[in-house]
C-alpha cells in the first residue's frame, strides 16, 4: 500500500506538474536515416545533452540555472535537471513537434534554483504539444500559446577535474576516477577501495601508472569488479569524450564508460 502511494505521488498529471516543480524534457522532428530524431537541416535532437538557457512565460524570461539540463534518447525516454531536481518522462515525437508524458521527478527545495524559475519551466513544457526550432546550436521549444524555452548542446566536459563515474561494464558504478593535470595523476574510488596512480595525458591517450590503494576486502563481486579495473588501467586506454561521457578503450579494445557528476 505505500509503495502505490508513493508512486501515485511522483506520477503526476500535467496540471500538477506546472502547479510544482518543472519537467523539461526533449525535442524532435523527422526521423533520421540512423533512427534519431532531428530536426531542421537534420540536426540530431536525440542523444545529445542539452543545457536549458532559460524559460519565457507570459512575457517574463527566467534564467536557468547552470547545472539545468535534458536529454532524449531514441527510444523515447527523457531524462534531466531543473538544476535542482531531477525528472524523467517519456517524449512524444511527431514531426517538428513533442509531447511529454510520464511525468516522475523529485521533490527536492533548493536555495540556488528559484521556485518561479522551477514553475514557470513546469507550465512551458508540460501543457501541451510543444512546436521546435534549431539555430546553429541552439533548440527553442514553443508552446501553442507562444511561451518558450530556450536551450543549447551542453559543451564536452573536461577530462580534467571532473567525477567521472563508472557506469559500464556492470557491478562497477561504485567506482570513479578524476584526473588532475598539475599532479599528473588519477584518483578516485575502485568498487571497493580508494586508489591513486601517475597518468600521463597526450594526443587522445593516457598511461596510468602503477597504482596504489587502500586494503579494504568487500564481497566477491565487488572485489572481482575491483580486479578488472585494475587490470584495465594497466596498459595505455585511448580516451574520448562526448559531452559527459568518457570512453576508455584499452588495446585489446576493451572498453569502460564513465558520465560526469555534476
Amino acid at each position: 500500500m505505500y509503495r502505490q502511494k508513493q508512486q501515485r505521488r511522483k506520477t503526476l498529471t500535467v496540471a500538477a506538474v506546472a502547479a510544482l516543480v518543472p519537467l523539461a524534457a526533449a525535442c524532435g522532428s523527422e526521423k533520421a536515416d540512423d533512427g534519431s530524431a532531428s530536426v531542421g537541416a537534420g540536426k540530431p535532437i536525440t542523444g545529445v545533452q542539452w543545457s536549458i538557457d532559460s524559460v519565457t512565460v507570459d512575457g517574463t524570461t527566467h534564467k536557468a540555472p547552470d547545472a539545468a539540463r535534458v536529454r532524449i534518447d531514441e527510444a523515447g525516454a527523457a531524462e534531466g535537471s531543473t538544476g535542482c531536481n531531477t525528472f524523467s518522462a517519456r517524449a512524444d515525437v511527431k514531426g517538428e513537434r513533442v509531447r511529454l508524458t510520464d511525468a516522475m521527478f523529485t521533490e527536492k527545495a533548493c536555495d540556488k534554483t528559484p521556485v518561479e524559475f522551477e514553475k514557470s519551466l513546469g507550465r512551458a513544457l508540460t501543457t501541451g504539444t510543444l512546436t521546435t526550432e534549431s539555430e546553429g546550436d541552439g533548440l527553442t521549444f514553443t508552446t501553442s500559446g507562444g511561451d518558450t524555452v530556450e536551450l543549447s548542446r551542453a559543451k564536452d566536459a573536461s577530462l580534467y577535474g571532473t567525477k567521472w563515474t563508472v557506469t559500464s561494464p556492470a557491478q562497477q558504478d561504485r567506482a570513479h576516477l578524476t584526473f588532475d593535470p598539475e599532479a599528473k595523476t588519477v584518483s578516485g574510488r575502485l568498487p571497493c577501495n580508494r586508489v591513486n596512480a601517475k597518468a600521463t595525458v597526450s594526443d587522445g591517450r593516457i598511461t596510468v601508472g602503477a597504482p596504489s590503494t587502500t586494503r579494504m576486502m568487500c564481497e566477491g563481486s565487488l572485489m572481482d569488479a575491483e580486479k578488472r579495473i585494475l587490470s584495465f588501467l594497466k596498459g595505455p586506454l585511448d580516451y574520448r569524450i562526448d559531452q559527459e561521457t568518457l570512453t576508455l578503450t584499452s588495446e585489446d579494445g576493451t572498453t569502460v564508460r564513465a558520465v560526469a557528476d555534476r
